[in-house]
């Protein structure tokens, strides 16, 4: 029955390490404590639907893609979230892989 929230759970941490993030970091955005953020990883326990909505902010994907695993086929905004949390001296690391991607498209 629960396994939907481990699931959940597992989906919310591989993606928070992805981004080298902290349960602390999450936690404080949040306004929970870390005990609890734990829980939720962990499969134990569930977020409200406005926490679930920030987190889906924080990390940059979708709501469907937590709850239910399934990505967006194109989310620009969680793109556009992810590009403004890179530091300004990778800026150009990151324009160089976007025209590259730009001229991979077009061959």
């Amino acid at each position: 029955m629960n396994d939907y929230k481990k699931e959940m759970g597992m989906r919310i941490r591989v993606r928070r390490k992805k981004l080298l993030l902290t349960q602390e970091e999450i936690a404080e955005q949040l306004g929970v404590s870390v005990k609890h953020f734990s829980e939720v990883e962990r499969g134990l326990t569930g977020l409200s639907i406005e926490n679930l909505i920030k987190l889906s902010d924080i990390l940059g994907i979708s709501l469907d893609y937590i709850i239910k695993g399934e990505a967006d086929k194109c989310d620009w905004d969680s793109t556009l979230s992810l590009l403004e949390r890179v530091p300004k001296e990778k800026e150009s690391l990151i324009k160089d892989l976007i025209k590259l991607g730009i001229q991979l498209s077009k061959n």
